[in-house]
């Protein structure tokens, strides 16, 4: 998962509790607050972009952003964000590779460029930067989340179980990473406890749709099949992309027996 910066559009690059207001009532009276207005409304319609699921109208607006503020650590995150929701990951990783030679401190740029190598199967790279995410905040839940979605992809079940765990302790409301544990769960074999933590999530986050999808599956091919298809129509009517295989297996990620409980399901639909 990707992390949006909070950012503060003022030419010194800052990071935080920084805002980008100016008193409603006093107009710009220099060229330096003309054109920091002039980016905050670039960044709010970048934003907005983004809210709207139109990836290509914000990255042209953070681009506008770099143009005058190349080295905008947090501009350049965020446009490799939209990058990587166009699946442009090369591109994604220039502007991450930028971002953390410009603020080697900040954790976001090294959470959003594992992102990117995740989706590149450079499952290595993606841990070596949740990693160094780790040693600059041992207790950011994300990173703890990521990891574990890459050593989903080295196959490496129980260390992904564990960050999956440590993930939802310290934020327990972070539904992916329960979702993530529940699918690693049934990944081994564990299936009465994964359809249970499934459950359990729907009980607070009833319109979930990866979790419905997946309880869809699970409940499938353990024979409750009434059961499967009332989920299988709140998933569907949340998120259509869940009928597309090779979307959940390659963009989503689910683990192989998830995936082919699911297929499974579909082929009788």
């Amino acid at each position: 998962m990707i992390r949006l910066i909070a950012i503060c559009l003022s030419f010194l690059l800052l990071f935080g509790t920084c805002s980008v207001a100016l008193a409603e009532t006093k107009a710009p009276q220099t060229s330096q607050e003309q054109s920091e207005l002039g980016l905050r409304d670039l960044a709010d319609k970048a934003f907005d972009a983004t809210n709207r699921g139109d990836f290509t109208t914000a990255e042209k607006y953070w681009t506008a952003i770099l143009e005058q503020q190349p080295e905008n650590a947090a501009i350049l995150s965020n446009r490799g964000n939209s990058r990587v929701s166009q699946h442009k990951l090369e591109e994604a990783l220039e502007d991450y590779n930028k971002a953390v030679k410009f603020a080697p401190n900040v954790t976001d740029p090294y959470l959003n460029r594992g992102t990117a190598y995740e989706g590149l199967g450079k499952w290595d790279e993606a841990i070596a930067d949740y990693n160094h995410v780790l040693e600059l905040d041992p207790k950011d839940a994300m990173a703890y989340n990521n990891r574990g979605n890459a050593e989903a992809g080295l196959r490496k079940w129980d260390e992904a179980i564990a960050d999956y765990q440590k993930s939802n302790l310290l934020a327990p409301d972070f539904a992916f990473a329960r979702a993530n544990y529940a699918l690693a769960l049934y990944e081994t074999g564990k299936n009465k406890e994964a359809i249970r933590e499934m459950k359990n999530i729907l009980r607070k986050y009833p319109k979930f749709a990866d979790v419905r999808a997946a309880l869809t599956a699970a409940l499938w091919v353990k024979g409750d099949q009434g059961e499967a298809e009332s989920n299988w129509v709140a998933a569907y009517g949340l998120d259509s992309r869940y009928k597309d295989i090779d979307w959940v297996q390659n963009i989503r990620r689910w683990p192989p027996s998830m995936v082919a409980a699911l297929q499974k399901f579909l082929k009788l639909k």
